[in-house]
């Protein structure tokens, strides 16, 4: 705000360059005892579906957080038009913005709402996400069903307007105490909508996901990734490790009996290896692998 006031020449210089101060170090690293695995948000999901109101219409909402890893702003600006929904198959939502409730006060037409564009995005800056064929079938189930707003909108209240925060936390409280054991919710297993993001994400890491492909699906960086998934990052680190060391100990054994390899019998459409007067003529296999013609 100083630096913004010095600009307009308000004041001469930031008053605030000379204060020394220090953040306090918080633990940002996503806690794994609060992300929900894939069977616990399958029965979250189904509660919130099974709710009356509002929950049918929240469904594939909570369903865009979790296959999508979408944050609740995005979602809630999605528009039928960014979707591609195909009968079958991946389809693919291409992510232009957010809608985020910053009240009156703070707006420049008076408005609660504001559209922002992509967090730490160019204004104009989209974001490609793929999305498996459980989450398109949500979509074009939920169109169908609810048809989309005059702005095309494919998630909106009642009155037609953006759904509000509260309303959406209701709910997913309610599918929580129909859904989790007592022990779950002690735990405080997915205690916030946004959880669902995180798990969302934590499971591409679990699956093997290149980090750098789920920092780019989920909208951060590579660095944000690595701070806030530190713990499933290393889970993911030793199950490369352990996919490695079998490699290592395959090619380990073939040292010891290079000929361990030829005992083996061929594939029956492993290709030719020609020899004609010392010279081998003819297609190796795709990985390497050939017969020679007797």
């Amino acid at each position: 705000m100083f630096e913004e006031a010095v600009e307009r020449g308000y004041f001469a210089h930031n008053p605030l360059n000379g204060l020394r101060w220090s953040a306090p170090e918080v633990d940002d690293e996503v806690d794994p005892d609060c992300v929900p695995n894939p069977a616990q948000v399958a029965r979250l999901l189904s509660a919130v579906k099974a709710l009356p109101g509002r929950g049918p219409h929240l469904y594939a909402f909570f369903g865009c957080m979790y296959y999508a890893a979408m944050r609740p702003a995005e979602v809630i600006h999605l528009q039928k038009s960014q979707c591609r929904l195909p009968a079958t198959g991946w389809g693919l939502l291409n992510l232009k913005g957010g809608v985020v409730t910053a009240g009156k006060e703070w707006t420049d037409d008076g408005a609660v709402h504001e559209i922002h564009s992509l967090k730490r995005r160019a204004a104009k800056a989209t974001r490609p996400v793929p999305i498996p064929p459980v989450l398109v079938r949500m979509l074009r189930e939920h169109i169908r069903q609810f048809g989309v707003a005059p702005d095309g909108r494919v998630f909106r209240n009642a009155a037609g307007n953006y759904i509000d925060a509260s309303a959406y936390n209701i709910t997913w409280g309610r599918a929580r105490e129909a859904a989790l054991t007592l022990d779950e919710q002690s735990l405080n297993l997915a205690k916030r909508p946004y959880d669902l993001r995180h798990a969302g994400i934590s499971f591409w890491l679990a699956s093997g996901v290149d980090p750098a492909e789920c920092a780019r699906r989920a909208g951060q960086s590579i660095q944000v990734l690595f701070r806030y998934y530190a713990k499933f990052l290393a889970e993911t680190r030793n199950h490369a490790n352990r996919l490695i060391e079998d490699s290592m100990r395959r090619w380990e054994n073939l040292a010891e009996d290079p000929e361990g390899v030829l005992a083996e019998p061929w594939p029956g459409n492993a290709p030719e290896l020609l020899v004609e007067g010392g010279i081998a003529v003819g297609d190796i296999g795709s990985k390497g692998v050939f017969r020679l013609a007797t």
